[in-house]
């Protein structure tokens, strides 16, 4: 790679890092778009660009939830009694989601991606406040919701947050609560899904120097060391300043990378 595409990964890794400490995404949401963008101009085969970049993204979200979670951890907000409940159907879901990828050609991905990235800003600007009763279901339906938070999430390359935080939140978990809870849940979810997009990718034949399966390593590695030194930062951020504002700017933001995203379904 040469100096000015280190520097483009770096920057956005350092932005994606701090967007998951923040809001308790995984920055998948972020990524994917953006390195779909960096392998379309390195003329990557575009049957295998979306693909690569929804693999690369969850890879990164493993070391970024790390250290995302040990600063969340540190203010005691992560709730580890929803982390066990979900965390089974998400390993499940998490492998499936990547199947389910591997089975699909690059305008659908890129259109489903488009879909739940507008789906996940439309929920960011509703901010819809739940029924004050609701709590969070039985262990059983607790292992349903990690499933579908899982499939999906290994579907597009997110973390999951733009399902967990507002389905926490939904059963009436503080905000600060779920954002830290999501965080923790992008481990499981980003390792079940990077084991599944290595092993289907494996299996194809002309992927680009430089592939582990799906995963681009030499984006990994320079977005994983942006992203894990500023995640900590957005995390204390989080504790500090209004979060919904920022989930307002936020969503403008995921609205412009969905059009992209549908964009390229349809170029």
């Amino acid at each position: 790679m040469d100096i000015s595409l280190i520097a483009g990964l770096l920057v956005l890794g350092a932005a994606v890092g701090f967007a998951a400490g923040l809001l308790g995404i995984g920055g998948g949401m972020l990524l994917v778009p953006f390195i779909t963008m960096i392998l379309t101009a390195k003329h990557f085969p575009q049957e295998y660009v979306i693909h690569m970049a929804i693999a690369t993204s969850l890879a990164t979200i493993m070391f970024t939830s790390i250290s995302s979670v040990r600063a969340h951890h540190a203010r005691g907000a992560v709730m580890w009694n929803i982390v066990k409940l979900l965390a089974p159907g998400i390993l499940i879901g998490s492998w499936v989601g990547p199947w389910i990828g591997a089975h699909l050609n690059a305008s659908t991905l890129a259109l489903s991606f488009a879909v739940f990235v507008a789906f996940s800003a439309t929920q960011m600007l509703i901010d819809k406040k739940p029924a004050a009763a609701r709590d969070l279901p039985s262990a059983t339906g607790m292992f349903a919701a990690g499933g579908g938070i899982g499939v999906l999430a290994g579907l597009v390359g997110a973390g999951g947050g733009f399902v967990s935080v507002p389905f926490m939140t939904w059963c009436n978990v503080k905000i600060h609560n779920a954002v830290a809870t999501s965080a923790a849940l992008g481990f499981p979810i980003a390792l079940a899904g990077t084991l599944s997009n290595v092993y289907f990718g494996l299996q194809e034949d002309n992927l680009p120097s430089g592939s582990l399966g799906f995963i681009y390593l030499p984006a990994l590695l320079v977005i994983s060391l942006a992203s894990v030194t500023t995640a900590p930062l957005g995390a204390r951020t989080a504790h500090k300043l209004p979060v919904k504002s920022l989930k307002k700017i936020f969503a403008v933001l995921l609205y412009s990378l969905a059009a992209y995203m549908l964009y390229k379904a349809f170029a």
